[in-house]
C-alpha cells in the first residue's frame, strides 16, 4: 500500500488543518465542516492526478486544443457520520461520481475496540476506481470493515483510502489486512493512539464537532 502524506509539503491545507485542531476555532461548527470540505477538495485534486485519462479535442470559436480528460469518475464512498463534510469537498471536484454510504461505529465498553458495520448503500463496484473516505483513521478497523462490505458489491480495480488525520497504528493495520490494490492519502500522520483508541494529538471526535454530541 502506497502512503501519500500531503502534510509533508507546505501548503494552505496546513492552515485549514490547524483550524480543525484548535479548540477555540472548533466552537464554530459551520467553520469546522467547511474546513473538512475544503480539505476534501484539495485531496480530491491530488487523487485526480492518479486516475486514467484519455486524449480529446475541444473546439472553441477561435480554434481547437488537445486536452487530457478523465476516462471515468471514481465512485465515492464515505463512512458515516464524520465523513459527510469531507465527502462534500470530494463531490465538488468529482461532481459526476456515483456515491455510497457505509455505517460503521465503535462498540463502546470494549477493552479491545470493536467496530460494528451494519449499513451499506452503494452501487456496483466491479472494475471501478473507488475513493473510500474515513475522516479520522485511528485503529483502521472501520476501513477494514468497510472494505469487506464493498467487496460484496464487486472487486474494484483500485481503492484510494482518504483521511484527514491518521495514526501510525491504523496505517499499519491497513497494510496488514487489506489485500486489494489500494493507496492511502492523508494530511497528517500523528504520534499515536491513546488508551481509548483516539488519535494523539488528533483533534477530538470529528463527528461530534461537525454535528453535535451523539
Amino acid at each position: 500500500m502506497i502512503v501519500h502524506n500531503l502534510g509533508d509539503q507546505p501548503s494552505i491545507a496546513n492552515q485549514f488543518l490547524t483550524e480543525l485542531r484548535d479548540p477555540a476555532t472548533q466552537k464554530n461548527r459551520a467553520l469546522f465542516r467547511y474546513n473538512l470540505a475544503r480539505l476534501g477538495e484539495f485531496m480530491a485534486y491530488e487523487i485526480s492526478k492518479k486516475l486514467s485519462y484519455r486524449q480529446d479535442v475541444i473546439h472553441t470559436s477561435l480554434g481547437s486544443k488537445t486536452v487530457q480528460l478523465p476516462e471515468t469518475s471514481p465512485v465515492l464512498l464515505t463512512i458515516l457520520r464524520a465523513g459527510l463534510p469531507f465527502l462534500e469537498g470530494f463531490q465538488r471536484v468529482f461532481d459526476q461520481s456515483e456515491t455510497g454510504f457505509i455505517g460503521a461505529y465503535r462498540v463502546e465498553g470494549k477493552s479491545d475496540l470493536q467496530i460494528q458495520a451494519d449499513y451499506v448503500a452503494m452501487p456496483g463496484l466491479e472494475g471501478k476506481t473507488v475513493v473510500l473516505l474515513d475522516t479520522m483513521l485511528a485503529t483502521g478497523k472501520s476501513v477494514v470493515a468497510a472494505i469487506e462490505l464493498l467487496l460484496t458489491r464487486g472487486r474494484p480495480s483500485h481503492v484510494h483510502l482518504a483521511s484527514v488525520i491518521a495514526a501510525p497504528e491504523g496505517i499499519q493495520h491497513l497494510k496488514e489486512e487489506i489485500k486489494i490494490p489500494c493507496s492511502f492519502w492523508t494530511f497528517a500522520i500523528d504520534e499515536k493512539l491513546n488508551a481509548d483508541f483516539y488519535i494523539v494529538p488528533g483533534l477530538g471526535d470529528a463527528g461530534d464537532l461537525s454535528f453535535g454530541p451523539k
